[in-house]
């Protein structure tokens, strides 16, 4: 396993160093100006040479990127250009907010995803089975927006039990409790979508396993249903883990639109905020932090996969 987790990280450098440079070039061939949106058309000549000199536009591109990079593994990211700030001091409450609704977002995605493939897979001619079809079809059909704005309508507007954004109430103590209550909606609007794709994959899975040869032989012995289901969701769970981190690492770059509709501070949101601004050393460090994240979740899931299969741990 040592062997496995060491070659997936050594090829996970290059994947990283890559990154960056897609990062930086993306970022820095954006079209426009930078001096004139920060400091406005009119901006004197001095004020504009002396900010093109302190944010480095002067020099050729691969040397920018030299620059950037070196301070980059050193965790330096540079200061941002809208707030006057360290992007590392900008980036971390945001981060941590987006992990908390894209955490919450999964743990429903995995949820509700395994509840109703294996619905789907045990009834699949059945009105429990029809149900749970149509309920993944609806997921994974439905828009996004669309379901955050009816989310908000019903249960912020018309019912008026949750609240429509933010992360406390303006006037309370706030807490671990109302935290909650401003997720919910959030939460479910992110994880409608990888909700439906995680359970049509895994009950696609389970339904194979339920009616192969294995299954039939453990029926022959005697096994209990119940035994014969577990045995088939161990073999199933490896498509569970491939689809799951690759729902996790969608709920972690798409959550842009979720966080700007319900106004919740994460990530997605200061990256709107900050290209609308043209704030690049801060879209530059953002992005190059969901990237990074990208790549560690893969890391993870190649490990579990192997954890579960030991198959791929002696696969050359």
């Amino acid at each position: 396993m040592r062997r496995f987790l060491l070659r997936r990280l050594l090829l996970a450098v290059p994947t990283v160093l890559g990154v960056t440079v897609v990062v930086f070039a993306t970022v820095a061939l954006i079209p426009g100006d930078p001096v004139s949106a920060l400091l406005g058309p009119g901006a004197p000549p001095e004020a504009r040479q002396a900010l093109s000199e302190r944010l480095g536009l002067g020099e050729p591109l691969p040397v920018r990127y030299a620059h950037w990079l070196w301070h980059t593994v050193q965790l330096d990211l540079g200061t941002s250009t809208a707030g006057q700030r360290p992007v590392t001091e900008v980036l971390l409450p945001a981060l941590g907010q987006t992990l908390l609704l894209t955490s919450t977002a999964f743990v429903l995605v995995l949820g509700g995803g395994v509840l109703l493939g294996a619905v789907g897979a045990l009834r699949p001619r059945g009105p429990l089975g029809r149900l749970s079809s149509a309920l993944t079809t609806l997921a994974v059909s439905a828009p996004q927006y669309s379901v955050a704005l009816l989310l908000t309508a019903v249960f912020a507007v018309w019912l008026r039990v949750l609240p429509s954004g933010g992360t406390h109430d303006v006037f309370g103590g706030g807490g671990p409790l109302d935290l909650a209550r401003h997720l919910v909606l959030p939460a479910v609007a992110a994880a409608l979508v990888p909700l439906g794709l995680t359970a049509r994959v895994f009950g696609t899975a389970l339904s194979t396993q339920l009616t192969s040869d294995l299954a039939d032989g453990l029926r022959s012995r005697g096994l209990s249903r119940a035994a014969v289901l577990r045995h088939c969701s161990h073999n199933a769970s490896p498509v569970l883990l491939t689809i799951g981190g690759l729902q996790l690492a969608y709920l972690l770059e798409g959550v842009v639109f979720v966080e700007t509709l319900f106004a919740w501070p994460g990530l997605g949101r200061l990256l709107y905020d900050a290209l609308s601004a043209r704030d690049l050393p801060l879209v530059q460090g953002g992005v190059l932090a969901v990237a990074v994240a990208f790549v560690g979740i893969n890391i993870l899931v190649d490990a579990a996969h192997a954890w579960v299969d030991p198959r791929l741990r002696s696969t050359r």
